[in-house]
């Protein structure tokens, strides 16, 4: 059977782990040809466990024992440099680009008064900047094919709040700014512009310190810990969940969808 992407390359940050990796073998088990970037080293000021090059490596075999090729560099979404070399080098090896996930992100919980103003910079750098580097580096190529889908990874704080991250908030809330204003200056293009918004998400964002971060944050304004339920019987959604949503994005199936912010978070954002 044919998949649903057939033919298409997609261009995915943040990919070496956790929902990166997953949209990268979902992907490509629809047929996609994948290139991919990742810091795979320490990410600034986060208490979960960073990514490494063997986590890198990892993606690249599972794409590969899906029968698909996989063009995977380390690189940080804050050199727009690096992205634009990335970008050219996957269309001139794979034949061009259709889709575009823009999932890199870090996420560090501290309280309003704890944020300094270099967590607060690597913060935006990284999740808001890192997704225009992107947009900007991959766009054309869209363009040059005809048309594709761009996706943007936002979360449910870019639909609600997430308590004791006022950083990370901000640059979600910006990622869905971003994405209307895209949509609507590339959609001439027949480029369509989505955002997604995982609420929890099991992944090793959730490694080493987190937890307890997100307790010492919690202390001052311990009633916010009423925020963010689920109407379903688990808390988290897998990572493969997240990509299903991804891959239909990508897919024709969604040909007339575009500037929509699509929550995958259990029901979080009511809560």
């Amino acid at each position: 059977m044919t998949g649903r992407l057939e033919g298409k390359v997609a261009f995915i940050t943040g990919v070496a782990r956790g929902q990166g990796r997953a949209h990268a073998v979902r992907l490509a088990r629809e047929g996609a040809d994948i290139v991919g970037i990742d810091l795979a080293g320490p990410l600034p000021g986060v208490p979960y466990d960073s990514p490494s090059p063997s986590d890198l490596e990892d993606t690249l075999h599972a794409v590969e024992t899906v029968g698909r090729r996989a063009l995977l560099e380390q690189g940080d979404v804050r050199d727009p440099e690096a992205l634009r070399a990335l970008a050219q080098r996957g269309v001139d090896e794979l034949g061009g680009l259709d889709v575009v996930v823009a999932n890199a992100g870090i996420c560090i919980p501290q309280r309003w008064d704890e944020i300094n103003a270099a967590t607060f910079k690597d913060t935006i750098d990284i999740n808001v900047t890192g997704a225009w580097n992107t947009v900007m580096a991959t766009a054309p190529h869209l363009i040059a094919r005809g048309g594709g889908s761009i996706t943007i990874t936002s979360s449910y704080a870019g639909r609600k709040v997430q308590p004791w991250m006022v950083h990370y908030t901000t640059s979600k809330h910006a990622l869905v700014g971003m994405t209307r204003a895209f949509a609507a200056e590339l959609g001439p293009h027949n480029i369509r512009v989505n955002s997604v918004h995982p609420g929890a998400v099991n992944t090793p964002m959730g490694s080493g310190d987190m937890q307890s971060a997100m307790e010492h944050a919690a202390e001052t304004t311990p009633q916010l810990q009423a925020m963010g339920g689920v109407f379903l019987p688990r808390y988290a959604a897998e990572a493969d969940e997240i990509a299903h949503v991804v891959a239909f994005l990508a897919s024709d199936e969604a040909a007339f969808i575009t500037a929509e912010q699509i929550s995958i978070d259990g029901g979080m954002q009511h809560f």
